[in-house]
C-alpha cells in the first residue's frame, strides 16, 4: 500500500478517535485542546524538525509563547484565585520559587530564566485542569487525545515512514529501533507507558465503577489503541530496540495497580505512611544508585533480560558528572546546567543541589499524601495517581527527563497534584446532591 495512501488513512482514524472522544467529553471546553497541544509538544520531536530545521526552532518559542498567553487569558476570564492555588500547592511554589532564584548563580542566566517560565508553563497548565468544573474528567480527556493522536502517528511513522520513525542504534549490525513521533526508542517507550497503563486502568475503572460509554465503540476502540501501544513497544523485535526502563517500569505499575485492586477487594487500604516510606525508598535508591555505579537493587532482573546492572553503560556517565556535584553539593550550578545524565536525582542534585532534591521529595511526598485521600473519595483515581508516583520514581532512575515539570510523567503528577482539592470538593458535592433533593422534596410535600 503507497505511504501516502496509509498516511491519509491514518489522519482519517485519528480524527475519528477524536471524534468519538468528544461525544464522551461534552463537559469539556475548548480550552482543554492547550494542555493537550502542550503535552504532545513534549513528547515529540520539536516542531522545527517537522518543518525541516532538524531542531528547535523559533516556531517552537512562538507556539509555547501562544500557549501561556492562551492559558493566562483564560485564567484571567475565569476569574482564577492564584493566591488560593499556590497556598494550596506550598510544596511545589517552593519548588517553583528555588528553580527561579537558581537561575542566579548558573552560568547561563537567558537560557535558564527561557528554561524557568517552561517549568511555570507547566503549572499554567494545571491550573487550567483545575479551572474546569469537573478537573478530573478533564484531565481524562486531555490523557485520551494525547493518546489517539500521537500513537497511531508513532505507528504510522516507524513502519511506513522510517526515515522519520526509525533509528539505527547498532551501525554494525545495521539494527534499527522504532521511534515514531518522539525521535528516539526510550521517547516512544515512555509515550507507550502512559497509554498502556492508562488504557488499561481506564477499561478496568469503567467496568468496576459501571461508567455508562458515550459510544458502543468506545470499548473497541480502546483496545485498538491499546495493541498499537504494544506492538510499538515491542518495536521491531531485537532486545537491544527495546526501551527496557519503560517495560519494566509498566511492569510494577500494572503490578501496584492490580495489587491495589486486590487490597480493595479485601476491604484494605495501603497506609499512608507505609506509602510514605515506598516513595521515599524509591528517592533513596535512585539517588543512591548514581553513587556506587549501578543498580542497588534489580541487577538480577536486568541481567535476565540481556541489560547490563549498570544500565547499559549509564555508570560512566554517572562518574563523569560526580566531581561536578562535589564541587557544589547544597544548591547546585542552577537551572540548564544537567542536560540527561539518564538519572533524574542526579539531574536535580547537578542544577539544583541537595535542597533542590529536598524541594522535589517534598512536592512528591506532598503528592503522596494528597493521593492517599483520594484513596477513600474515588480509589481508581487514588489507585491511577499512586501507581504514576511509583513509576516516574523508578523510570527516573535510569532517565534524566523527569526531573523537569515539562516532561509527561511529572506533568501528570502535578496536574493531579493541583486539581486533587477541586476534585475531592466535586466528589462531595456530587455526593450531597441525592441527600439535598431529598430534602428539598420533602419540604416541598410537607
Amino acid at each position: 500500500m503507497p505511504p501516502q495512501l496509509v498516511l491519509i488513512i491514518c489522519i482519517i482514524f485519528v480524527f475519528w478517535l477524536i471524534y468519538i472522544e468528544r461525544k464522551q467529553a461534552t463537559d469539556i471546553s475548548p480550552a482543554m485542546w492547550i494542555p493537550t497541544i502542550w503535552m504532545m509538544l513534549h513528547a515529540s520531536l520539536p516542531l522545527g524538525y517537522w518543518l525541516g530545521g532538524g531542531e528547535e526552532s523559533n516556531v517552537d518559542r512562538v507556539v509555547l509563547l501562544i500557549l501561556l498567553c492562551l492559558g493566562v487569558i483564560i485564567l484571567m476570564k475565569r476569574r482564577f484565585d492564584w493566591y488560593s492555588a499556590f497556598k494550596e500547592n506550598s510544596w511545589l511554589t517552593l519548588l517553583i520559587c528555588f528553580m527561579c532564584v537558581s537561575i542566579l548563580w548558573s552560568d547561563t542566566p537567558g537560557k535558564s530564566f527561557k528554561d524557568w517560565v517552561r517549568e511555570m508553563l507547566a503549572v499554567i497548565m494545571g491550573f487550567l485542569i483545575v479551572s474546569e468544573v469537573n478537573p478530573r474528567e478533564a484531565l481524562q480527556c486531555i490523557l485520551r487525545r494525547f493518546i489517539y493522536i500521537l500513537i497511531p502517528l508513532s505507528l504510522l511513522l516507524s513502519v511506513f515512514f522510517p526515515e522519520y520513525g526509525q533509528n539505527l542504534y547498532s551501525s554494525i549490525e545495521g539494527e534499527i529501533s522504532w521511534s515514531g513521533v518522539s525521535g528516539g526508542k526510550n521517547g516512544l517507550g515512555r509515550l507507550c507507558l502512559i497509554s498502556v497503563f492508562f488504557l488499561v486502568w481506564s477499561m478496568i475503572r469503567q467496568r468496576q465503577a459501571g461508567d455508562v460509554s458515550a459510544t458502543r465503540y468506545h470499548t473497541f476502540i480502546e483496545l485498538v489503541v491499546l495493541g498499537i501501544s504494544l506492538l510499538l513497544m515491542k518495536g521491531p523485535g531485537a532486545v537491544g530496540a527495546l526501551s527496557i526502563t519503560s517495560i519494566l517500569t509498566l511492569v510494577v505499575g500494572l503490578a501496584t495497580f492490580f495489587g491495589l485492586l486486590w487490597m480493595k477487594k479485601f476491604k484494605r487500604i495501603l497506609g499512608v505512611n507505609a506509602l510514605r516510606i515506598i516513595i521515599a525508598t524509591c528517592i533513596v535508591v535512585g539517588t543512591a544508585s548514581f553513587f556506587v555505579g549501578g543498580l542497588i537493587v534489580g541487577g538480577s532482573v536486568t541481567a535476565a533480560i540481556g541489560r547490563e546492572d549498570t544500565l547499559t553503560g549509564r555508570n560512566e556517565i554517572w562518574a563523569r558528572l560526580i566531581p561536578d556535584v562535589m564541587r557544589e553539593p547544597i544548591v547546585g550550578h542552577g537551572l540548564s546546567f544537567s542536560g540527561n545524565p539518564h538519572n533524574a536525582y542526579l539531574a536535580i542534585i547537578l542544577e539544583y543541589g541537595f535542597v533542590g532534591l529536598l524541594f522535589f521529595s517534598m512536592f512528591l511526598l506532598s503528592s503522596c499524601r494528597k493521593a492517599h485521600k483520594e484513596l477513600s473519595h474515588d480509589y481508581h483515581w487514588g489507585s491511577f495517581w499512586i501507581c504514576f508516583l511509583v513509576m516516574t520514581l523508578l523510570y527516573s532512575i535510569a532517565e534524566g527527563g523527569t526531573k523537569s515539570l515539562q516532561n509527561n510523567l511529572m506533568a501528570i503528577l502535578l496536574f493531579l497534584s493541583v486539581t486533587h482539592d477541586k476534585a475531592v470538593s466535586s466528589w462531595m458535592l456530587r455526593k450531597s446532591e441525592p441527600f439535598v433533593v431529598a430534602e428539598n422534596d420533602r419540604q416541598t410535600t410537607g
